[in-house]
C-alpha cells in the first residue's frame, strides 16, 4: 500500500484548519523511504520557530487511512506544550534511568498515545472524509488468548 502526495497534501492542509494550526506554524510534509522507518507516520516539532516536520512512511505504511494518521501526528502537535511539560516534570522528579522513571515515563507515554488515538477516532467521526478506522496495527498484534500464554494459574 502506498499513500498518494497530492491527496496527502489536501489532507494536511485541511487538518491545519479544522485543529487551527495556520498560523503562526509552518508544516511541511515529508516522504519516508528508508526501510528502516518503522512507524506510519512522525511528527518533528521546533516550538521557538513554531515549524514541525509531519513525515510519512512512503514505502511500509501500516495504516490503510491516511487521514487518520495526518489527523494523530497534528494532534500530537497541537498538544505537545502538555507534553513537554509533563515530560519536564518527569525529568526533574526521577532519576534518570531508575525503576520508577522508567515506569512513570513509559505511563505517561503511553497515556499519550492513546488519548491522541482517541481525539483522533472522535475527529474523524466528526470531520472525517474517511470514518474507516486503520486495524493495521492489529495484525502484528498478539491475540487475546496468546497473551495468556506461559501465565501461571492463581489457584
Amino acid at each position: 500500500m502506498t499513500y498518494d502526495s497530492k491527496n496527502a497534501a489536501r489532507l494536511l492542509a485541511k487538518w491545519r484548519d479544522i485543529l487551527r494550526l495556520n498560523e503562526p506554524w509552518s508544516i511541511r510534509l515529508d516522504w519516508v523511504t528508508d526501510p528502516g522507518f518503522a512507524k506510519t507516520g512522525d511528527i518533528r516539532i521546533d516550538c521557538d520557530d513554531r515549524k514541525a516536520v509531519l513525515m510519512i512512511n512512503g514505502i511500509n505504511p501500516k495504516h490503510e487511512n491516511l487521514e487518520e494518521v495526518i489527523c494523530h501526528e497534528l494532534l500530537h502537535l497541537k498538544l505537545y506544550p502538555l507534553d513537554q511539560v509533563t515530560e519536564g516534570l518527569i525529568e526533574a522528579h526521577y532519576e534518570k534511568d531508575s525503576t520508577a522513571h522508567t515506569f512513570v515515563y513509559t505511563q505517561f507515554m503511553t497515556s499519550l498515545e492513546q488519548t491522541v488515538e482517541e481525539l483522533t477516532k472522535c475527529f474523524l467521526a466528526a470531520f472525517g472524509e474517511n470514518k474507516t478506522l486503520s486495524y493495521g496495527r492489529c495484525r502484528t498484534q498478539k491475540s487475546f488468548n496468546d497473551l495468556f500464554d506461559g501465565l501461571k494459574s492463581l489457584k
